[in-house]
């Protein structure tokens, strides 16, 4: 299949909602022809060199149309492609194109693999000072992706997983990672706060 595709410093998820503000004249087109064809597009991250893997969105609301042919969009993702093949231009268009391949998501977990992922989303979102109820029964890998502070490169990882059991193996070996230490950065903090305040100390009873 071939795609419009849209470059940009960020990875997108499949099922995560992206609003985006479209300036540049090629992505102008781009629009104009994703709304007259009623065409998908993909969001690939470039991250310095030609993409290899991305995101087919849908558009899914214009919020604004500015009279100099801005628009503000909101868009959502689909599923994985990987790309054989990248143009830029696309023949005979301002913006880039490619032909992709649709990556199979596997979907399928154990219940206490699940169990496990849930309880180190909560911990690290707790700790993030992230407010969310999590629903438990929808929360998947990507759910969250964006709110644990995945590096751009640890996210693109992440998105070319193509099963669901092995994206939570992931994240979970991260969440291990990095919970001990936003801890102890805590634990810094509260005792930098504490220093040059006048303590009351028990005396010592020797």
């Amino acid at each position: 299949m071939y795609l419009p595709l849209f470059p940009l410093k960020l990875v997108a998820f499949p099922g995560e909602d992206l609003n985006l503000h479209i300036f540049e004249p090629r992505y102008r087109e781009l629009l104009k022809d994703v709304e007259g064809e009623n065409l998908s597009f993909g969001i690939c991250p470039y991250l310095g060199k030609i993409p290899e893997y991305g995101t087919e969105v849908v558009l899914d609301q214009v919020y604004k149309r500015y009279e100099d042919g801005r628009l503000d969009i909101k868009t959502k993702g689909v599923r994985v492609f990987k790309l054989k093949s990248f143009d830029n231009p696309s023949p005979g268009k301002l913006y880039a194109g490619g032909e992709v391949e649709f990556l199979t998501n596997i979907p399928v977990v154990s219940e206490v693999q699940n169990y496990e992922f849930i309880f180190y989303l909560k911990e690290i979102l707790y700790l993030l000072n992230y407010p969310s109820e999590i629903n438990t029964k929808t929360v998947q890998s990507f759910t969250y992706a964006h709110k644990v502070g995945l590096k751009i490169e640890e996210e693109l990882e992440l998105l070319k997983i193509p099963e669901e059991s092995k994206r939570m193996e992931y994240l979970i070996s991260y969440f291990k990672r990095m919970i001990p230490a936003i801890k102890a950065v805590e634990r810094a903090k509260e005792k930098i706060k504490q220093n040059g305040h006048f303590k009351h100390l028990d005396p010592l009873n020797f």
